[in-house]
């Protein structure tokens, strides 16, 4: 998505301005205004957030207060689309900067997973259940809702896939062939035999049409670039520099690491397991860098650090800077609604049959 160029008004002020005038503007609007902080942005934005969390909590939090006029959503592209499907119609949806996208979500587009389907139906190849990573364009989680499928998260990608299993025979999962590897592997299939990768830019994906008949998930061949960077050797380094350290990492890691680690889960339950634990405990943490470095300042009583010692952070998330979460609310005090993101209602319409099944199966997970 292109973002113009800022005022210089606002490229040009100092860090203490911009949190003063932050703070006016989110003041003189009041009850009007909630503002939803991802666990990956940067502090100088998680402080200005009504509400911060992984991206199902807070498409729950968008959806949990329609008494907002306005929800400015300090994330990416795909979880303010989330948002606006799941709010109501006279609720804005506003993202500060307009190219704070996802690179794993611009790995399957539209034309790419509507070919996969037609060459699966082609060889015959029925009861297939698409299941998209919340993690992806609107317009693929309209393709899923149309086509029987869900939506899921990494907190419930296994009952997700359940349901899917129990609707059809396969799955298709995209965009992250981790999260779905992972999630195969936790409910007892073997990634060897019970799993193909599927390469858009190879007929077939890149697989035999036996290989395809065979498998119960087809993984698209996406990633996420920041959780791919973690590897064995580098949980290996911590278990051998702090003796007893706990190893947790985000199930978009690649198998291996998941293997190698103590537990794994989404931010959400990072968050929670390493702020339940007891004071002294060690923690390598394999996940974005604001994330555990905030969790670090938030647990003095205990040792938290990143596995990655490059400290790779969410270069698309970083984009959301205050100076432009600063211009959006002082253009909405001034009565101008800008960056808004609205999802067409033909696409909103059956994607939020997808993202509907998703919260149903959140609550059946947690239950």
């Amino acid at each position: 998505m292109y973002q113009a160029p800022l005022p210089v008004e606002y490229t040009a002020a100092s860090e203490e301005e911009l949190r003063s005038r932050i703070l006016a503007a989110k003041s003189a609007l009041g009850n009007r205004l909630v503002i939803l902080g991802h666990h990956y942005q940067r502090d100088q934005i998680i402080e200005f957030a009504d509400f911060r969390g992984d991206s199902y909590k807070l498409a729950q939090n968008a959806r949990a207060h329609p008494e907002a006029q306005f929800i400015v959503f300090c994330g990416v592209h795909f979880m303010a689309e989330s948002a606006d499907i799941l709010t109501s119609a006279d609720q804005k949806v506003i993202l500060p900067n307009m190219a704070a996208g996802c690179s794993m979500a611009d790995m399957a587009g539209l034309f790419q997973v509507r070919s996969c389907w037609k060459q699966l139906t082609e060889l015959g190849i029925e009861g297939v259940v698409p299941v998209t990573y919340i993690n992806s364009a609107a317009n693929l989680k309209g393709f899923v809702g149309e086509h029987g499928g869900i939506v899921c998260t990494s907190t419930n990608a296994p009952g997700a896939v359940e349901w899917a299993l129990e609707q059809g025979e396969k799955v298709l999962f995209f965009p992250d062939q981790h999260l779905g590897r992972n999630t195969g592997v936790r409910l007892g299939f073997d990634y060897e035999v019970d799993m193909v990768v599927w390469d858009p830019f190879k007929p077939l994906g890149g697989n035999s049409a036996e290989d395809l008949r065979r498998a119960k998930f087809i993984l698209w061949k996406g990633h996420c670039s920041v959780h791919k960077r973690f590897t064995v050797e580098q949980i290996e380094r911590a278990r051998a520099e702090y003796p007893g350290v706990t190893v947790v990492v985000h199930p978009e890691c690649p198998l291996e690491v998941v293997q190698a680690a103590d537990m794994n889960g989404s931010t959400e339950f990072i968050l929670k397991v390493v702020t339940e634990a007891p004071a002294g405990s060690v923690w390598a943490v394999g996940t974005e860098i604001n994330l555990v470095k905030r969790l670090a300042i938030e647990n003095p009583d205990k040792t938290v650090f990143c596995l990655d010692p490059e400290i790779c952070p969410c270069s698309t998330m970083y984009r959301i800077h205050p100076s432009f979460l600063c211009w959006v609310l002082e253009r909405l005090v001034a009565g101008e609604v800008v960056n808004q993101v609205i999802v067409p209602e033909k696409t909103a319409e059956w994607a939020r049959v997808a993202l509907e099944r998703m919260l149903t199966i959140g609550q059946r997970v947690r239950d």
